[in-house]
């Protein structure tokens, strides 16, 4: 396996302000450091998964998610870039997929070209809805007026590909708001674009008891959304490859599903072009070989076990 493909997918866990319907695994915070501290640890986890999982491998594939990747500033995502090189066998190649998740509301745009430079090809933005009224009740308040020069200037840097997340199923969500929400996201003309069904689970994740019950749509509005979402992009000209996904016709999803070589993991739709995937942070789940493995999820125990020398 020392030649094989390999994938990397890194957790980079922090976010400036909280969302109240995320399920993803993050710690909002503004405090000094907390950066440095974490990217301190990860150079020690990347450096012992490096010893043993292969350092030669090409890194076919690579995602940076979270909380929020581009919480880090541009010298840490540059040092970031520069300790996975160190120590992985990064591509230059066309056909390598570095993507990274954006969110709108706290990117310079400056960073953007900086991302290109570095190496991702790929962009993915956290849309969820345009909605005034949605973003308010989710406490993310990103309006189409910002949203649109971002798309402006990835565009203008060449990316490969620009996806946008939905959500259906959120609070003050109707089938009027998605109407316009889908109409400004199809004049962005994403090449690729996730709906995800909005899954209420507060005693779960406890940001989610700020949304009022009663502001959801009911059951039967929310299967109409989900129609609606479908029908719409696919009369604007999307592809529906499977569960939530739609991608424009010339996307290489779409090639890759007209060729029997589009494979889904826990991450999402993708070309397959590693068996195995690393990951790598507090939470990051591996796919190596016959299983799955994730890191431990509380960041104090993650610490503590890097600095242990044991594998977290």
């Amino acid at each position: 396996h020392r030649r094989a493909p390999l994938s990397l997918y890194l957790h980079l866990p922090f976010c400036r302000d909280i969302c109240y319907y995320c399920g993803c695994n993050k710690i909002v915070t503004r405090k000094k450091g907390v950066a440095r501290q974490y990217l301190d640890h990860l150079q020690r986890e990347i450096e012992q998964q490096s010893r043993l999982v292969g350092g030669q491998r090409p890194i076919t594939q690579m995602h940076w998610g979270g909380g929020t990747p581009t919480y880090l500033d541009n010298a840490q995502i540059t040092e970031l870039m520069h300790m996975l090189a160190s120590n992985f066998r990064l591509l230059d190649k066309d056909y390598r997929e570095y993507s990274i998740e954006i969110d709108p509301r706290t990117i310079d745009l400056g960073t953007i070209a900086l991302l290109k430079g570095i190496g991702f090809n790929r962009i993915s933005l956290g849309i969820q809805d345009f909605d005034p009224l949605v973003q308010q009740a989710v406490n993310r308040v990103q309006p189409y007026e910002v949203v649109a020069p971002l798309v402006d200037k990835i565009r203008s840097h060449h990316f490969r590909s620009l996806s946008f997340d939905l959500i259906y199923g959120l609070p003050n969500q109707d089938r009027y708001t998605m109407q316009e929400t889908l109409r400004k996201v199809n004049s962005l003309r994403p090449d690729r674009i996730a709906c995800y069904n909005y899954a209420h689970l507060p005693e779960r994740f406890s940001s989610q008891r700020a949304i009022d019950r009663l502001s959801l749509p009911a059951p039967e509005e929310k299967l109409l959304l989900q129609q609606m979402i479908s029908h719409t992009l696919q009369d604007a000209g999307y592809l529906h490859i499977g569960m939530d996904h739609y991608v424009l016709p010339e996307d290489e999803l779409a090639r890759a599903l007209q060729e029997g070589r589009l494979q889904r993991n826990f991450q999402g739709y993708s070309l397959h072009m590693a068996d195995d995937l690393l990951g790598l942070g507090v939470s990051a789940i591996s796919q190596m070989g016959d299983f799955y493995l994730q890191n431990e999820r509380e960041l104090d125990a993650y610490y503590r076990l890097v600095e242990s020398g044991q594998m977290p």
